[in-house]
Parts: structure tokens; sequence; C-alpha cells
């Protein structure tokens, strides 16, 4: 209606409501909704792991919603929760085979807790089915969501593998992308305009390459990362001439010209406001736009009991021969084991291991978690 009408108190009313989500009230996956009963939100950072709703149809319909807000306003910063919930909140709804399905995204799991409506694992279908079918007309949707156009300029809103033809104001240009994202920071855009002609290419940068995980203060990484994204025109490299979080490229474009985008992917350690309770002396991890977990099945069949120190290196690898391929990130944690009173009894160094959020749950019931005690101890983190 605010797009519409142009009415801004339409407008003024949704940026609160939206504001209120993404600066209380989001799972760092994008998913939202922390209450199963009545599918619902909880009070301002409420947001327990375990029992989390994160329903896959509500990740979804924060992606119509962040994009809706990108397409009235061109602010990047939509994108960037949208991208989030995409790789993490709403395919973590769906089994790699794409024959199975979660209603909800929980970011721990016990192996006893039934959270998918009575079930532990995807299941193939449900009473009501409103996840399946959101998901089977989400996914084949994505392309829509790739490109943006405002008059003369062209907007690149997600990196991923794809050839299409945009109609700007005044001329047609077909476009080429090739990555290996998200495993890979690097993209290469090739324009092939119809004829030579001055317009505009903008490139998002995203947030978490800028030290920002989400627009908001409700998550932020424990350590700057100095590496910066590094644009290159047809090989020589220009600034980032930034506007709405987007890099901006306006010159004469012809046949052949490509962009190279290089966006940093170190692994980044994530910390919550002190006011989330539930993830009070946690850390969390992502590289690149994916949240990763700690599973089971990787880590002595125990996770909940697992710390992580911010010192702990933790490299990247690239796995073909695991959960249809991913990256995963390897390296030393401890397992700490406790007395009656809380205290630590013992902490033994053990190999970790994490995969993207997404991807668990495929290799039967047991411990997962997204959010580790951090620095070995139930230390309290502020923010």
């Amino acid at each position: 209606m605010a797009a519409l009408t142009g009415e801004d108190k339409y407008f003024n009313a949704v940026q609160r409501l939206w504001e209120n989500v993404v600066n209380k009230k989001m799972y760092l996956t994008g998913g939202i909704g922390a209450r199963h009963d009545r599918e619902r939100f909880g009070a301002n950072y409420e947001l327990p792991n375990l029992t989390a709703y994160a329903e896959t149809c509500a990740s979804i319909g924060m992606a119509f919603w962040n994009h809706r807000m990108f397409l009235l306003t061109g602010e990047a910063k939509y994108l960037d929760v949208m991208e989030r919930v995409i790789y993490n909140g709403v395919i973590s709804g769906v089994s790699l085979e794409g024959q199975a399905f979660f209603y909800a995204n929980p970011l721990e799991s016990d192996g006893k807790f039934k959270f998918n409506e009575g079930q532990l694992g995807r299941a193939p279908y449900f009473g009501t089915a409103c996840c399946p079918g959101n998901i089977s007309r989400f996914i084949p949707s994505l392309p829509g969501y790739v490109y943006a156009v405002k008059d003369d300029a062209l907007y690149v809103n997600l990196f991923v593998g794809n050839t299409a033809r945009i109609a700007l104001k005044s001329q047609a240009v077909n476009i080429r992308q090739e990555t290996r994202y998200p495993w890979d920071g690097a993209v290469k855009i090739t324009v092939e305009p119809e004829k030579a002609g001055e317009f505009s290419v903008n490139v998002r940068i995203p947030g978490w390459a800028q030290n920002r995980p989400v627009p908001g203060d409700l998550y932020k990484y424990v350590d700057r990362s100095d590496e910066i994204a590094v644009l290159k025109v047809n090989g020589s490299h220009v600034g980032l001439n930034m506007d709405k979080g987007f890099a901006q490229i306006r010159r004469n474009w012809r046949k052949g010209d490509t962009i190279d985008l290089v966006l940093p992917m170190p692994v980044r350690r994530v910390v919550a406001r002190t006011m989330v309770k539930d993830d009070t002396g946690k850390v969390a991890l992502e590289c690149g736009p994916l949240v990763y977990c700690a599973e089971w099945p990787d880590n002595g069949g125990k996770v909940l009991n697992l710390a992580l120190a911010d010192n702990a290196q933790l490299k990247p690898e690239f796995r073909a021969d695991m959960l249809k391929g991913i990256v995963v990130l390897k390296g030393k944690a401890s397992a700490v084991t406790k007395n009656a009173d809380g205290s630590a009894a013992s902490i033994k160094e053990q190999d970790f291991l994490a995969i993207p959020y997404y991807a668990w749950a495929h290799r039967g019931p047991g411990e997962m978690a997204v959010w580790l005690i951090r620095n070995s101890l139930s230390k309290r983190t502020s923010l």
C-alpha cells in the first residue's frame, strides 16, 4: 500500500515494524517467530534456540517483505536481510534431495525435542502443508530477485551464476555472472549492451563484507576485518562509489566489458546483544552469507558442551563428498563437562568441524548448535 499510494503513513508504519523485527526479534539465520503456540513473535529479544519456531513460511515471507522494501527504497540493507534469510532460514526448510521439509527451523537441537510438528527430522508432508508449497514456489522464483532496474540503472542484487536479458529505459542489456558464491567471494560479471551507451551498473556490497552482519545492532562481529571488497572494470581497479549499499559504476558500456568483484570471506565470529539471554556467553560462526552450526556426527556425538576460544584457528575447506558439496570449517574446540553447581569440571580439547546451517539434519537425530560456548566458559559477552 505504501508503494501504490505513496502515502508516508503506510511506509512509516511498515518501517517501524521492520526495525522492531530486525533489531529485536530476528534470529541470526534471518528466521522469525519465537513461539510455536499461535505461530508468533515473542517479546523483544525473546529468541530461544532449542524451541525456536522460525517457520519456513515465515522465512519466505521475510524474503518477500525485504525484497519489496528494497524495491520501494533502493536500500541494499533490505537485500542483506533477504540474502541472509534465503541462504539460511529458507533453504534449511527443505532437504538436499528436495523431498522433505521443516515447519520449524531451530538453532539448536538436543536430539530429543520433536520440534518439527511432532518429528525430529524433516517430513515429506504435513496435514497443514503450507511450507512444502511455499518452498516449491519460492525456489523457482529466485531468478526474479537477482537483478532490478530503475530507469537506466541496472542493480545486481544477488550473486549467482546466470545469464539474463534486462530491459533498461534506453536499451536492452545481456548480462552474465560467473561465480562459485557462496563458497567463494569472486564474481565475474560480463555486460553486453545491444549498443554502446552510458548507463549505470550498481553492484551490491553486502553488509557482511563491510563488518555488519545485520543492518541494526542485534548482532555484531567479535573482531573487525580489515579486508575490503575489490572491484575492477576490464581488469582495472575502480573505487567503491557507494550509494545506499551499492557500488555505482556509471560509464559508457560496450559489448564484452567485465566487472570483477572479490568479496573477502574470512571466518567471522558473531555475538548477540546481551538482552538476548539465550545467546549470552555464546558465539556463532559465519563465512560469507552462510551461518554455520556444529552437528553431532562431526564432533564426537555431542555439541551442546562445546566451547570455542576466540583465538582458535578455523580453516575453511571444500568437501565435495559431504552433504552435496559444502565448505566446512575445521579447527579445535573444547568439550566442557560441568559439576552439579554448573562450574566446569573438566575441559578437553578435541577436533572441531562446522557445516552450513542449511545442511543440518541429514544424518539422523542428535545434537546441533549454532551458538557455542565462548572462551571455554559461559562468560558474559557485551555488545
